[in-house]
């Protein structure tokens, strides 16, 4: 058998590396480029950063705000839905009943779908079905926080359910012939195995959530908007701010990146946590 060259190896990923990365990297040359040098010769290095982008957005007290939406909506978003997912997931691998199968597949399907089919739905439901007197879940973290369910609890329950079925069952009925209550199994037997998946699970949806645009530009107008629809305000009639959309997108990598690269480990192991068993 024909042994690879691990010096054309170690190249051909490194160049993927940079084929991915470099759009990364000119999201912020652009970010540190002034106006009047957007449609110039475009120069790889950067050599005299403008940095005016960058205080100009942190200074916007209406950013500001979109930012914290987004931290609270996608870390409430995440939360729920993975303890949510959890529990629903102990439910469908421990216990019996008719159509469980069919109730997994059906949560699968919200997934499937685009999310504009839901559009229309949930505005009414926000708007007309969820209302007490004034209130409505329109515009409000909360409402937004529920509008995500609609996706990541899905794929919560998606990426839980291997998790949960690789822990074998025998391990639950030891726990109850000690004396266990079913709280106590599934907090201190299921829930420890678990971890690693459930981190992925709260990873990734808090990322969903966080890079979601279409349904936060929908239902939201002020209270609740989030940092990724701040884009839009800044392409109107009278031109694009390049700048000041690029370093807005810079600022919506930095959490993601800084998660990832904190959790990567993680990640990794979750994923491939219960893909085979023995």
């Amino acid at each position: 058998m024909k042994k690879r060259n691990p010096f054309l190896t170690t190249l051909f990923w490194i160049f993927i590396s940079l084929l991915t990365l470099f759009p990364i990297y000119w999201l912020f040359v652009i970010s540190v480029k002034p106006a009047v040098q957007l449609f110039s010769t475009p120069d790889l290095i950067v050599n005299n950063p403008y940095w005016g982008n960058y205080t100009e957005v942190l200074g916007n007290r209406l950013l500001r705000s979109y930012m914290v939406n987004s931290l609270v909506i996608s870390t409430g978003n995440a939360v729920l839905c993975t303890v949510l997912g959890f529990f629903t997931c102990y439910a469908l691998s421990r216990f019996q009943f008719r159509g469980k199968e069919s109730i997994f597949f059906w949560t699968i399907t919200n997934r499937m779908a685009p999310p504009a089919v839901f559009l229309l739905p949930l505005f009414l439901l926000m708007t007309q079905v969820y209302r007490v007197g004034d209130f409505t879940l329109l515009d409000t973290r909360i409402g937004m926080i529920l509008v995500y369910c609609t996706f990541n609890l899905p794929f919560a329950i998606w990426t839980l359910r291997p998790t949960i079925d690789a822990i074998p069952r025998e391990l639950d009925e030891a726990a109850y012939v000690d004396g266990a209550s079913p709280w106590k199994v599934i907090t201190e037997v299921v829930f420890p195995l678990c971890r690693p998946g459930l981190a992925v699970t709260l990873i990734l949806t808090w990322v969903f959530a966080w890079n979601e645009y279409l349904l936060a530009a929908t239902l939201t107008n002020f209270e609740a908007r989030t940092l990724t629809t701040g884009l839009s305000e800044y392409v109107t009639t009278t031109g694009t701010e390049w700048g000041i959309m690029a370093t807005i997108s810079v600022f919506t990598l930095i959490p993601a990146l800084i998660v990832f690269g904190l959790v990567q480990k993680h990640i990794v192991a979750g994923l491939t946590f219960g893909a085979v068993k023995g």
